[in-house]
Parts: C-alpha cells; sequence; structure tokens
C-alpha cells in the first residue's frame, strides 16, 4: 500500500467519522431545544 493509498483512506476514515459526529450534535442540540429524549426511548 502506497503512501498516498493510505493516506487517502485515513482521510476518508476522518470525513465519515465527522458526518456521524456532526449528525449527532445537531440532533442532540435539536432535541434539547424541543424537549425530546435522544434517541427516542422514554426515560421514566
Amino acid at each position: 500500500m502506497t503512501m498516498g493509498t493510505k493516506r487517502a483512506l485515513i482521510l476518508a476514515a476522518v470525513v465519515v467519522a465527522g458526518a456521524i459526529l456532526g449528525r449527532l450534535a445537531v440532533r442532540a442540540g435539536l432535541n434539547l431545544l424541543l424537549g425530546g429524549t435522544l434517541f427516542g426511548g422514554n426515560i421514566l
């Protein structure tokens, strides 16, 4: 595996992780504003 492919794979992994964490952060913020639970379950 050359340096370029290794670098591209690492970059792709970072982009995917960033997209997932970004979406979770947006959902958490909206749920705080709207008073919901984060993963749809009942807390009580």
